[in-house]
């Protein structure tokens, strides 16, 4: 007990000291305006366009009207798709709807901060749930951790969209910023589901920020492969992973918040951060990038008080991948960090780099991946020179406010 109070005491002397430097940061609560955690309460217009098809040429939806996405809409043929703020878009469910932008063309979706662009489902508000529709897909030239530099989506059966990947690490494939995306994610078949947006060899002059997904039936956000950062970013109750990065993709995240539900979750054991460098080590080409992300001023919690559920581990990190994380803040979890089995052999643990942030209310720090805790690596990370903080504030404690209902704020108190 001593131990714990002399802990906790150290917390709260550190955050007096450092407040609001970890986690999601901002002069004001950057939430405000353009995000809905009650998305089945809205009530949209009915759509009175469809899009359906191939788009091929410049193309621009505007506010005044509502789109319903039947079936897979390709934009191709280097054509830019734009969007106006405050559009909505809705995904038929009966056909998959799902909008895909091929590799060369773009999208250029840059709602406000008082004018949002929705992605939603096509039901009624009382009927929608995760999976309804497909989602958004963006497809580059960038490149991917695999024999040859390129690949075909396993999403996309036609072969004359379906190629990813090359060598321009600047590609662009366009904007998205203040759009919402809901209740996507649906079956294909039976071994594989769509995810609210996935990113395919995505260069680093594509643009993503203030982006919401929520209730997504599989990730929040897949990204294979590429070069591409995140700013302000709120992925809300996913089924599967938040964040699921694989095919040697370099990518930060700056400034951005994971809120699961500990009950939300499927049977591939879902994760905040699911971190890889190959689907398939026979595919692995050890002469390209391995898959290194950065983690600044991130928040990872489970939304509900004192119970973890079905989401155990806040982080995945698979051998060959790398992460480091800075100003984070971590609660409410089973472990930190769950390390393949060879990240745990010799000093293999310490190209793990972790700084200056927050683990508060979880059992373990790291564990390996059957969750049985790495004593070792835990010694390592609690030195000081890591600055790596434990606590047992509890989440309803440690934000300003944590009640999604009620106009959240999860910046630190």
């Amino acid at each position: 007990m001593k131990s714990k109070i002399i802990l906790l005491l150290l917390f709260v002397c550190y955050n007096s000291n450092a407040q609001k430097t970890q986690g999601i940061i901002g002069e004001s609560n950057w939430f405000n305006g353009w995000t809905n955690f009650r998305p089945k309460a809205v009530e949209y217009n009915q759509p009175n366009q469809i899009l359906t098809g191939d788009i091929k040429e410049n193309t621009t939806l505007t506010k005044g009207n509502v789109y319903l996405v039947m079936g897979t809409v390709h934009v191709a043929n280097n054509a830019v798709l734009t969007i106006e703020p405050g559009t909505v878009i809705r995904g038929d469910y009966n056909s998959t709807g799902t909008l895909t932008i091929t590799k060369g063309s773009k999208i250029i979706a840059e709602g406000t901060e008082t004018n949002p662009i929705v992605f939603t489902s096509n039901k009624p508000a009382s009927e929608r749930k995760p999976g309804d529709w497909g989602g958004v897909i963006l497809m580059g030239d960038a490149p991917i951790n695999r024999f040859g530099g390129v690949s075909a989506s396993f999403y996309e059966p036609n072969p004359l969209y379906s190629p990813f990947g090359g060598t321009n690490d600047v590609s662009d494939s366009g904007i998205l910023k203040y759009v919402r995306i809901e209740f996507a994610g649906k079956k294909i078949d039976p071994k594989i589901s769509l995810n609210g947006l996935t990113l395919a060899a995505v260069g680093n002059k594509t643009k993503i920020q203030y982006v919401q997904i929520s209730f997504s039936s599989d990730d929040s956000i897949e990204i294979v492969g590429g070069n591409v950062d995140f700013s302000n970013m709120i992925s809300y109750r996913a089924n599967d992973d938040d964040f699921d990065y694989s095919m040697g993709i370099q990518s930060t995240v700056d400034n951005s918040i994971i809120i699961r539900n500990p009950y939300a979750s499927d049977n591939t054991r879902s994760r905040c951060f699911e971190i890889d460098s190959y689907d398939k080590i026979e595919n692995y080409d050890p002469t390209k990038k391995k898959t290194y992300i950065k983690l600044n001023n991130v928040t990872m919690t489970n939304d509900e008080e004192n119970t973890m559920g079905l989401v155990k581990e806040a982080i995945s990190l698979k051998t060959d991948s790398f992460i480091e994380i800075n100003k984070c803040v971590v609660a409410g979890f089973s472990s930190f960090i769950a390390l393949d089995d060879k990240y745990l052999e010799g000093d293999n643990f310490k190209k793990v780099k972790v700084y200056n942030s927050i683990i508060d209310s979880c059992s373990e720090l790291f564990t390996n991946e059957s969750l049985s805790k790495a004593q070792n690596v835990n010694d390592w990370f609690m030195k000081n020179d890591k600055l790596l903080y434990t606590s047992t504030i509890g989440i309803n404690n440690l934000f300003i406010n944590n009640n999604v209902k009620k106009k959240p704020d999860f910046r630190l108190k």
